[in-house]
């Protein structure tokens, strides 16, 4: 019966996982962690081999960096200042108090395009520097999303099979 239990609570939490990449204020990779670590010292702690945590620590700082990468990447790829870069990073965690789950989407689009303004770039330069930041949340969000679900499939592999 303890057996079902944690195996829900497992569950929950890996589903939960996907909440974060909605609500950055919901740390993905942590409750995944969780997840991992209860199984490890709750119900088996044999299955999950010393590669599993390597590769699932070198994933977590993957998914930690994500969004800093993608959003600085295609915020100077579509033409953004360092400053739409930063600006854009930090509306993404303060959109996400704002309206979530859609202030990750248009408060840093905002920003970003606020702060290339300010910089005396063109309307066109600074839209196209926003356009950046939503695509930098495009991809960082698919990015999660892939290593997240590795994460998670590699973890049942193990166990299950």
């Amino acid at each position: 019966m303890l057996d079902v239990i944690i195996w829900i609570i497992i569950s929950a939490l890996f589903i939960l996982s996907f909440a974060g990449i909605v609500f950055p204020i919901v740390p993905s990779v942590l409750v995944l962690w969780v997840g991992f670590l209860l199984y490890q010292f709750v119900l088996d702690g044999t299955e999950l081999n010393a590669i599993f945590w390597i590769v699932m620590a070198v994933f977590t700082i993957l998914l930690i960096v994500a969004d800093i990468i993608a959003n600085s990447y295609f915020v100077k790829k579509y033409g953004g200042s360092k400053w739409g870069e930063r600006g854009a990073a930090v509306a993404v965690i303060i959109g996400s108090f704002i309206t979530p789950p859609f202030g990750i989407i248009y408060v840093p689009f905002i920003v970003v395009f606020i702060i290339e303004m300010v910089q005396k770039r063109t309307t066109k330069e600074a839209f196209r520097a926003s356009i950046g930041s939503l695509f930098g949340f495009l991809g960082g969000t698919f990015a999660k999303i892939v290593i997240q679900v590795v994460m998670i499939i590699w973890f049942f592999i193990l166990v299950l099979f």
